[in-house]
């Protein structure tokens, strides 16, 4: 029984409702390869890789990393798992990496979020050869703390306290966030007491925003009282007022769930297909 709850969720879309306080870390999902990213207590951070059926280690692909949300606190990779499920139907090689939540890595902080955040696109970009994926070509997403960790594999700087040599080689190539957490300030933020030990602002991806940033589809609800909406307008002033592309779509009355509703279901990832393909990512269908 315990073996058909959690194939039935591992193969639940990105979308699906369920508690991720309750579930426990997967070693592994169905028809991905599992790999290590770091050694850590009281068990290891892994990623996991799902590959095109018509897929050759001599291929160049672009891949897809998603990083799930839960506030640095809780979620799982089973929660990002549909997401590289269909990257990978779209002939990308998609990646479902886990990373050092407060609930299931006891005395960690949000400080290594995104030092494993930084850490997996490296990680990706290091073993490209291995996995037939053009390392200068690796598109980033997340929702709610997922998208925060997103737009730091998009910021050069290594934050106070992380390892300089875990930072990305590249910058994403695009960078799909659903109610990113943006803001973890002081002043405007919010979520900055659990970067414990250290000023939140350092942490915070709107106050370190690079000058030149990959290219961003934004998408939050306007009645998301998680994530405040005025965060993404923030986000969105500041891309495009130095120059980046920003496609800022606001959902009218979404809140912080906003992709479970059957419309965005479906329109959320006609949008991220369509901003790869404007972007040259995908090829654009005939």
């Amino acid at each position: 029984m315990r073996y058909l709850t959690i194939l039935m969720l591992s193969v639940v879309t990105a979308f699906a409702q369920y508690d991720p306080k309750s579930m426990e870390t997967p070693v592994t999902l169905p028809g991905a390869e599992t790999f290590v990213l770091r050694q850590a207590e009281p068990q290891p951070v892994r990623l996991h890789v799902f590959k095109p059926k018509d897929w050759k280690a001599s291929d160049h692909r672009p891949a897809f990393i998603w990083f799930f949300g839960g506030g640095f606190v809780s979620g799982t990779p089973l929660q990002s798992a549909g997401w590289a499920k269909r990257a990978a139907k779209l002939g990308m090689v998609g990646v479902a990496p886990d990373y050092r939540t407060a609930r299931r890595w006891p005395g960690t902080n949000a400080t290594a979020t995104v030092a494993d955040a930084r850490a997996a696109l490296r990680w990706v970009q290091d073993h490209a050869a291995e996995l037939g994926v053009d390392p200068e070509r690796v598109v980033v997403g997340g929702g709610s703390a997922g998208g925060h960790l997103a737009l730091w594999t998009g910021i050069t700087g290594t934050p106070p306290g992380l390892d300089v040599a875990e930072a990305p080689k590249f910058k994403p190539v695009a960078l799909l966030l659903n109610c990113p957490a943006a803001d973890t300030s002081k002043t405007s933020g919010m979520r900055g007491d659990r970067f414990k030990g250290f000023d939140p602002d350092a942490f915070s991806p709107l106050q370190n925003l690079d000058v030149k940033m990959p290219p961003v589809l934004l998408i939050h609800g306007d009645a998301d009282v998680t994530v405040p909406y005025a965060h993404a307008v923030a986000l969105d002033k500041a891309l495009t007022a130095s120059g980046n592309v920003c496609e800022f779509v606001t959902v009218p009355g979404g809140t912080h769930k906003f992709s479970s509703d059957p419309e965005w279901r479906v329109k959320v990832p006609e949008l991220q297909k369509a901003f790869l393909e404007k972007h040259g990512v995908l090829p654009v269908a005939p």
